[in-house]
């Protein structure tokens, strides 16, 4: 196959064709399992149907098809999540990225993939991939969103994070070049917030066989799936369930359920060396003494009530809508939203012990040891 002059061979024809039409349900989705996180993908939705409008659309493959020589560049954005309801993103930005990339490491780019399946870090590789003329990788690096880099499903399998590429928003760059990534972490984190709160970035350099043994299969054809379900079957989170249990069983991920539903009777948030940082509290409906409490660092990490953990990182915390089952942004949360509180259980990858090692709630400094998320459904009183 030819992308812009650039050749890799596929083992096996693995396509999926991504247009202006899907992005409005694959944003959505990615809301949902971004936990919070991802960046609000309101403008970047707009961008990114503006941008696959022009270009045609942009291809989605299989990682597995990928040769093993293929080089692939994983993009998106590293910042505070409310900085990006500030800081407006270019139709171009993330392929100018990519370009000055190339432009580092001499080699041509055959493929692009992502970070996470979150919000705006959804949407940001497509864009890019689409002005470039490149495939993007049906897959991330999470199955959700984490906010630190040595979270990633790519470096927990070896991946180095370096030569890595960073641009702020007035075009500015800088290069990176760390010995491990908990360093290029601290480092890209410095930047971003130096340059604003949020910075584009390629990173994570890898082969076509570095990509099918860390990424996180089948997550961008999965959110559009989740997207156009929740669009379709919008309405109350008790009706939409079921069909959830349904797509969810048939995923990476495997289960979800309701833990708990109220209203936002507190938030605080702030931002903190580049990450947005606070606690979220939601009454149940009959019984205000009775209190959700959620830990937030850019995505919602520990929910508890009178500090029973009812679901934990690495497995998923989602809030939605109680009437319509939107998701919602930790950001676009405020006072008096009436909201489920949904928990999804992590891909297999994260029940490893080394990705646990990197993501269980002590990695955030909450004293808790990780219990999976069916442990603690089945012990719910």
């Amino acid at each position: 196959m030819i992308w812009r002059g650039v050749r890799f061979l596929l083992h096996e024809m693995c396509l999926m064709k991504i247009t202006a039409s899907d992005i409005d349900d694959l944003a959505l989705g990615a809301v949902f399992l971004a936990t919070g996180g991802g960046g609000d993908p309101y403008l970047p939705t707009l961008i990114a149907k503006e941008t696959l409008a022009q270009t045609g659309g942009v291809t989605l493959i299989d990682a597995q098809s990928l040769d093993d020589d293929a080089f692939v560049v994983p993009v998106g954005g590293v910042g505070a999540p409310t900085v990006s309801l500030e800081l407006l993103p270019s139709v171009d930005e993330a392929s100018k990225v990519l370009d000055r990339y190339e432009e580092l490491v001499g080699r041509p780019i055959s493929a692009v993939a992502s970070f996470e399946i979150g919000g705006g870090n959804s949407l940001m590789p497509l864009m890019a991939a689409a002005v470039r003329g490149l495939p993007v990788v049906d897959g991330d690096g999470m199955g959700r969103a984490f906010p630190e880099a040595q979270m990633m499903s790519y470096a927990i399998a070896g991946v180095k994070p370096t030569p890595a590429l960073a641009m702020d928003y007035a075009g500015n760059t800088a290069v990176f070049d760390t010995s491990d990534t908990t360093t290029y972490e601290h480092h890209i984190r410095a930047f971003a917030a130096a340059a604003g709160g949020m910075i584009t970035v390629a990173e994570h350099p890898m082969s076509g066989a570095q990509i099918k043994a860390s990424v996180i299969p089948s997550t961008v054809s999965f959110s559009l799936k989740l997207g156009r379900l929740l669009r379709e079957q919008r309405g109350p989170i008790d009706d939409v369930m079921p069909a959830l249990r349904s797509l969810f069983a048939e995923s990476v991920y495997g289960s979800v359920h309701k833990i708990f539903a109220g209203k936002v009777s507190s938030k605080s948030t702030r931002t903190v060396g580049g990450y947005d940082v606070g606690d979220l509290s939601i009454e149940d409906f009959d019984n205000s003494q009775c209190v959700c409490s959620i830990t937030i660092k850019n995505e919602y990490l520990v929910a508890t009530v009178d500090d029973r953990p009812l679901a934990m990182v690495p497995d998923l915390i989602v809030i939605v809508d109680t009437e319509t089952s939107t998701p919602i942004n930790a950001e676009r949360l405020h006072y008096g939203q009436r909201v489920a509180v949904l928990a999804v259980g992590a891909p297999l990858f994260y029940q490893r012990p080394d990705a646990l090692a990197a993501t269980e709630p002590r990695c955030f400094g909450i004293d808790l040891e990780y219990e999976s998320l069916d442990a603690l459904v089945n012990h719910q009183p």
